[in-house]
């Protein structure tokens, strides 16, 4: 059996590489909650790796139609992706609403939130508050204002959100993080790098992502 921690004696580093506007990043969210849980003696630290799929949209983001139009070319074909996702999630107990979203955000400000979360080790609530708001109940992640609705109510003080939005705190973590991401060859999301050596791409099933825990946990206590 996989040991609950590393050599060090503190849990496996799992590090997420992803995008709040990306879907199956939240997927692959899920589906490693449900590897954690077929791993219940191997204790994990989340941590957010930012990247932005979308590096060039305006700061107020924007109209979902457009976007998707742009992106797809055209509404035929973006309904075909985006229904085929909201098959794979509802396969794992997710529940998209994607017709509620009414705009595409810029998420470098919820990016920083989630960083400031995890100096308070609040991170992972933070992540799962964001997500759920976006693709679940259609709240624009691009506000500050709704970004700090959603921050409180996971736990981080106001007036921490409020400072942070004043300043530009973990801005730079952000475009570093993108980078980092691009120089290891990263060019979609989610990406999972456990103890900072074992890598997988995608939103992989549950019993892959365990296995992929497993073999981290082995070269941890070796």
């Amino acid at each position: 059996m996989a040991e609950p921690v590393n050599k060090e004696g503190r849990p496996l580093l799992v590090e997420m590489i992803a995008d709040l506007a990306c879907p199956w990043c939240y997927l692959g969210l899920v589906r490693l909650d449900k590897a954690r849980a077929l791993r219940p003696t191997v204790q994990i630290d989340l941590r957010w790796w930012p990247y932005m799929l979308n590096p060039q949209l305006p700061k107020e983001g924007m109209d979902r139609r457009t976007y998707l139009r742009a992106k797809f070319g055209g509404d035929a074909k973006a309904s075909a992706i985006y229904q085929r996702i909201e098959q794979a999630g509802q396969d794992d107990g997710l529940a998209f609403a994607f017709d509620k979203i009414r705009r595409t955000p810029n998420t470098v400000s919820a990016q920083r939130l989630i960083l400031l979360a995890q100096d308070r080790g609040q991170g992972e609530a933070v992540i799962r508050a964001l997500f759920k708001g976006f693709f679940e109940d259609g709240i624009d992640i691009g506000d500050n204002a709704a970004l700090a609705r959603l921050g409180e109510v996971a736990g981080i003080a106001q007036d921490d959100i409020t400072a942070l939005f004043a300043g530009d705190a973990h801005s730079a973590d952000i475009i570093r993080g993108h980078q980092r991401a691009q120089m290891m060859g990263v060019q979609g999301v989610p990406v999972f790098v456990v103890e900072r050596q074992h890598v997988i791409s995608g939103a992989q099933a549950p019993e892959v992502l365990a296995g992929l825990l497993d073999v981290a946990s082995s070269s941890a206590v070796a």
